[in-house]
C-alpha cells in the first residue's frame, strides 16, 4: 500500500514538473522566433500521435455518441484552441515563464467561482479567503520592479483569456466525464486540436515556414512539450486522479509556477528576487486554501 502511494505521488509531482517546465520550453522556442501557430500545431500533432497510439493499444478509446459530438467540438475550441492561442501569444509578449505560469495557476480559483455561479457548487468562507489573498501575490509578481511595461498588458490579458478558456473547458469536461474515460477525452482533445490548428498553420505560417528551421535547438523543446507535457504528463495525472481523487490531485497543480520560477532561475533565464518569491508563495498558498473542500475537474 505504501509503495502504491509513493508511485502515485511521484506520478503527480512528475506531471507538475513537466507542466512547470512547459513555460520555459515554450518561451525558448518563442525567443528563437519560432512561429506561434507552427509551435502549437506541431506540439498538438506530435502529442496526438503519441496519445492515440497509447490509448489504442491500451484499449481505452471509447466511441463518442452522436449527441456528444458538439460537446467535444466545444471542448477543443476552448482547450487547446483558445487556451493555447492565449497562453502562447501571451507568453510571447510578457517574455516571462514565471509571470505566465503564475497567471495560469489562477485557473482553479476562477473554476471555483464558475462552479459556484453556474453549477451551484457550495463555496465556504475559507474558499473566499484563499481567493482574496491570492490577488496581492499576483500583483507582487506582475509588478516585481514597482511597475510593468505597458506593452505587457496585452500579454497579461491574453493569458487571462487562456485562464477563462480553461475554466470553460473544465465545465464541459465535467459533463463528458460521466460518460467517457479520461483517455478518450484526452485523445480526441489532441486529435481535434491538431485539426483546429491546421488551418491557422496553413494560413499564417506555411508560406514562410521552412523545415530548415527545425534545428536541434527547436526540435528538442518541441518534443519535450509534445512527449512530456502533452502526453506523459496527462497520463500520469489521470492515473493520479484515480488514486487521489480530483480535488487532492488538482491541488498539486498549484506548484506549477514554483517549478517554472525556479527552473527559469536555474537555467539562467530569470532572476529570483525576494519580492517574486514572496508573491509566488502567496499565490500558491491562496490557491491551496481556495481548493480546500472543493471538488473540481483539473485543467492542463
Amino acid at each position: 500500500m505504501a509503495n502504491n502511494k509513493a508511485v502515485v505521488y511521484i506520478s503527480v509531482i512528475t506531471a507538475v514538473v513537466f507542466w512547470g517546465f512547459s513555460f520555459i520550453w515554450t518561451n525558448s522556442l518563442l525567443l528563437q522566433n519560432f512561429p506561434v501557430y507552427s509551435l502549437v500545431f506541431f506540439r498538438m500533432t506530435f502529442a496526438a500521435i503519441i496519445i492515440t497510439a497509447i490509448s489504442y493499444f491500451a484499449g481505452k478509446i471509447e466511441k463518442v455518441a452522436k449527441r456528444d459530438r458538439k460537446w467535444f467540438l466545444l471542448l477543443v475550441l476552448l482547450e487547446p484552441f483558445i487556451y493555447f492561442i492565449g497562453e502562447t501569444f501571451g507568453l510571447k509578449i510578457v517574455n516571462s515563464p514565471t509571470l505566465g505560469s503564475i497567471i495560469i495557476s489562477t485557473i482553479p480559483i476562477f473554476a471555483l467561482i464558475a462552479g459556484m455561479s453556474f453549477l451551484k457548487e457550495r463555496i465556504t468562507p475559507i474558499n473566499v479567503f484563499g481567493i482574496l489573498i491570492t490577488l496581492p501575490g499576483i500583483l507582487l509578481v506582475v509588478f516585481e520592479k514597482g511597475n510593468i511595461d505597458v506593452s505587457h498588458y496585452s500579454g497579461i490579458i491574453l493569458l487571462f483569456i487562456a485562464v477563462f478558456a480553461a475554466v470553460g473547458y473544465s465545465m464541459v469536461v465535467k459533463k463528458l466525464a460521466g460518460s467517457y474515460n479520461s483517455y478518450t477525452i484526452v485523445t480526441y482533445q489532441h486529435l481535434l486540436g491538431a485539426l483546429y490548428f491546421l488551418p491557422m498553420f496553413l494560413i499564417y505560417d506555411y508560406k514562410e515556414f521552412s523545415f530548415s528551421s527545425l534545428t536541434i535547438d527547436v526540435i528538442k523543446p518541441l518534443l519535450y512539450l509534445a512527449v512530456l507535457c502533452s502526453s506523459l504528463a496527462f497520463i500520469l495525472f489521470i492515473n493520479s486522479i484515480k488514486a487521489l481523487g480530483i480535488a487532492r490531485a488538482n491541488t498539486f497543480t498549484t506548484l506549477v509556477p514554483v517549478v517554472s520560477a525556479f527552473g527559469a532561475y536555474a537555467l539562467g533565464h530569470e532572476m529570483m528576487s525576494l519580492r517574486k518569491i514572496i508573491g509566488i508563495v502567496i499565490v500558491v498558498a491562496g490557491v491551496i486554501i481556495a481548493q480546500r473542500q472543493k471538488r473540481s475537474l483539473p485543467v492542463k
